[in-house]
């Protein structure tokens, strides 16, 4: 009997391999032109059997019999021993081959001086793999998988072993050689060579670690720049975060639903459009400066431009994150601790500080952890607001798009903010510990949580509300500033801007898409429509994969997942740049490099939620399925997948809202054929045309309401089954009663 999966993968492979082009289509491989020039004799688009014969790439041919080494066990068992080691031989060694092979040619012949001593200069050259290539490639680590899985591993799942060599192979593609990329960049000279002397010298630019600020100087360098602004932005977002979940959660505010849709609207607008509304509040034109120069005699300065304009408008971005995290922490502190500390005698100020505050810490952290990640990754705000006062985001942009052009300043500014970020990482496993917070369990928990300490609940009140106003303000001042012919100076109403960006006329042929907003609008809608399913799709299987397994190196496979959430977007943007526009991987410049981009950005937030919804879901729902006959694919589309809808949604909604609202990894991306909505509002914003930015923010604000809307219609609200603080007022007053 023919094994069918290796009869499927051998059967994808061989079309990779004679029938679709080698190497990547200039013009793109979906306009399929490719079919009526010259295939499959062209040099471009011939596959690779023609390559061999015709093309001058002899060394393509040894891909011909790994490819073809399975033919020979076919037909035989599983169980079989030289099953397992010939699918092992064929697909391990192909795909060796292939990398070996693809990385040691390049556009100029050997990419390595002792090849070409070895060997001989070679006639012809190497292009970037393309779709042959890519499917092979496939045919061969399935090959491997299949042939692990029938040496036993994971207890024989072909799924499963598939699964997870599928998942380690795009990981290692798309994050690990990336930022392996950058280290080897960092430690090259401007020609290409290894020089450690170079990697040295920029590590201890002047400009990177000077301390000139401690002399009276205006700024130090913008590596303590980068970190003093991460650790204000982080200590500023928790502290708001908590007190905004502690209204929301522990008192009988009567705005809470108000108050959760303001600290929702920043998550869904791009970070720099609040800097540039905090310019027409705060800058010398501004709103409030204005106001403040007529009626007080204030003169207008420039104090927004700087360190405290762009703490308080990241504070403004990012505080709503925070809250999120906190949210559930403050909702998951079990009441009867405690109704227990309040028995014992403690006070509210006692049982708050030594009971609730202690089992938030993992919230906190995480809060602060989020807070510090998004200041050192944001590039919008401090582009906007930054003056003088120079990070290593805006610096690594320079870097490469300024008139320097300096890749290997670049890789290292960018190591540097990579070490940042892991060691924000470190520092957060360490204060939280290895102590248990555990506080919702499977029983029942009825209990009341204690009234807040009156100083705790003043202070939230204090904090929150006026923060609440101004954020109401500055969404005001969003919509409003695209109904005006110029803030600041002209306010008379016009459509003009909303016109020029979203204009619709009649053609000869029908409708035009004549505003100038439109070709990046759908360009954005489209490929965050692409990447989502794909996102929620990647991050659940590796969730299914984490909850639901046991294989060896899990925590190494885990830590790959997680590493591009600690990766801030700057530095995934240069990466990207780096490892992708030279072979054996062209992408830049194309739609597949953001899909693949925003997949891996967020694909963390998709597996973290899997995680966190099948944790809930017995796993004997699982060994049920798989005792009547069910293998481990149709258990997860049968089984698992219906039960996790919420979190299939949250993937879906939160990787389309943040395809659609980043800029910092996707500015160094963009290109003329894809140009994304925050990389074209940006643009307008350095060309003084505020009316037209703030218009197309407005828009996209909207549309990412309209997605809000629609996942809290569809996913619900938490119910843990305890009862509300409105019940609890109403048992406290019966009690008093009796």
């Amino acid at each position: 009997m023919v094994n069918r999966t290796v009869a499927l993968w051998l059967a994808v492979g061989l079309v990779g391999f004679a029938v679709l082009p080698w190497y990547g289509i200039e013009y793109g491989f979906w306009n399929f032109e490719w079919l009526f020039e010259g295939y499959p004799r062209d040099s471009d688009s011939a596959p690779a059997v023609v390559q061999v014969f015709l093309g001058g790439k002899p060394w393509l041919a040894p891909l011909a019999l790994a490819l073809l080494a399975p033919l020979a066990v076919l037909r035989r068992r599983k169980s079989d021993p030289l099953f397992a080691r010939v699918l092992l031989l064929a697909g391990g060694g192909g795909l060796a081959y292939l990398l070996v092979q693809a990385f040691a040619i390049g556009l100029g012949g050997w990419q390595f001086g002792f090849l070409e001593a070895l060997f001989g200069p070679l006639e012809t050259r190497q292009f970037g793999l393309g779709y042959g290539a890519l499917l092979v490639s496939a045919a061969f680590l399935f090959y491997f998988t299949q042939g692990l899985a029938a040496r036993g591993a994971v207890k024989g799942d072909v799924f499963v072993v598939g699964s997870i060599g599928a998942i380690v192979a795009l990981v290692g593609v798309f994050v690990f050689f990336p930022v392996l990329t950058i280290l080897a960049s960092a430690v090259r000279d401007g020609e290409g060579a290894f020089a450690p002397a170079a990697f040295l010298l920029r590590l201890m630019d002047h400009r990177i670690w000077g301390v000139d600020c401690l002399v009276g100087a205006y700024s130090c360098g913008v590596a303590w720049n980068s970190l003093l602004l991460a650790i204000l932005t982080g200590v500023s977002t928790t502290v708001l975060g908590l007190a905004f979940a502690l209204i929301a959660t522990r008192t009988d505010f009567r705005l809470k639903r108000s108050l959760r849709v303001l600290t929702v609207l920043p998550i869904i607008t791009p970070p720099f459009v609040i800097g540039l509304a905090v310019i027409l509040l705060f800058g010398r034109a501004g709103a409030v400066t204005q106001f403040l120069e007529v009626t007080f005699d204030i003169p207008a300065s420039r104090w927004i431009y700087g360190l405290p304009g762009i703490w308080f408008a990241q504070t403004l971005a990012f505080a709503p994150i925070s809250f999120l995290v906190m949210i559930g922490v403050v909702e998951g502190v079990s009441p009867s601790m405690e109704e227990a500390a309040l028995t014992l005698r403690a006070d509210a100020w006692k049982a708050f500080t030594t009971v609730s505050l202690p089992l938030m810490r993992p919230g906190i952290a995480n809060a602060f952890l989020l807070g510090f990640i998004e200041s050192l990754a944001d590039f919008g705000n401090p582009l906007v607001l930054g003056g003088r006062y120079s990070v290593l985001s805006t610096e690594i942009f320079f870097a490469i798009v300024g008139s320097q052009y300096d890749q290997g300043r670049a890789a290292m500014l960018a190591l540097i903010l990579l070490a940042f970020t892991l060691g924000a990482f470190y520092a957060q496993r360490r204060w939280v510990g290895k102590k248990s917070y555990t506080t919702v369990t499977g029983k029942g928990d009825s209990g009341l949580f204690a009234p807040l300490p009156k100083l705790v609940r003043f202070g939230a009140y204090g904090l929150a509300l006026p923060w609440a106003g101004l954020t109401a303000v500055i969404y005001v001042m969003i919509m409003f500033g695209g109904f005006v012919q110029t803030w600041g100076h002209d306010h008379s109403f016009t459509l003009r801007h909303y016109i020029d960006a979203f204009a619709v006329t009649r053609g000869d042929f029908g409708l035009v898409w004549s505003g100038a907003a439109w070709n990046s609008f759908w360009t954005t809608l489209t490929i965050a429509t692409i990447a989502a399913p794909l996102t929620a799709a990647l991050g659940l299987l590796t969730a299914y994969l984490l909850a639901r397994q046991r294989f060896a190196g899990r925590s190494s496979f885990e830590f790959g997942t997680m590493l591009s959430f600690a990766i801030p977007g700057t530095v995934i943007g240069i990466s990207y740049i780096l490892a992708f526009n030279v072979p054996p991987i062209e992408l830049t410049g194309t739609g597949i490099i953001l899909v693949i981009c925003f997949v891996f950005r967020n694909m963390p937030v998709g597996v973290r939620a899997g995680v966190a919804a099948m944790s809930q879901l017995d796993q004997s729902l699982d060994e049920a399925s798989l005792t009547l006959g069910a293998n481990t694919f149709a258990t997860v589309r049968r089984v698992i997948l219906p039960l996790l809808r919420p979190a299939i949604v949250a993937a879906l909604v939160f990787s389309f809202v943040r395809a659609i609202t980043a800029i910092s990894a996707v500015i160094f991306l963009v290109s003329a054929n894809y140009d994304m909505a925050t990389s074209y509002i940006i643009g307008r914003v350095e060309n003084g045309d505020y009316g037209l930015a703030i218009a197309y923010s407005s828009v996209l604000v909207l549309v990412m309401m309209a997605a809000i809307g629609v996942v809290q219609l569809v996913v619900g609200k938490r119910r843990i089954g305890r009862r509300s603080l409105t019940e609890r007022n109403a048992a406290a007053v019966v009690g008093e009663a009796v």
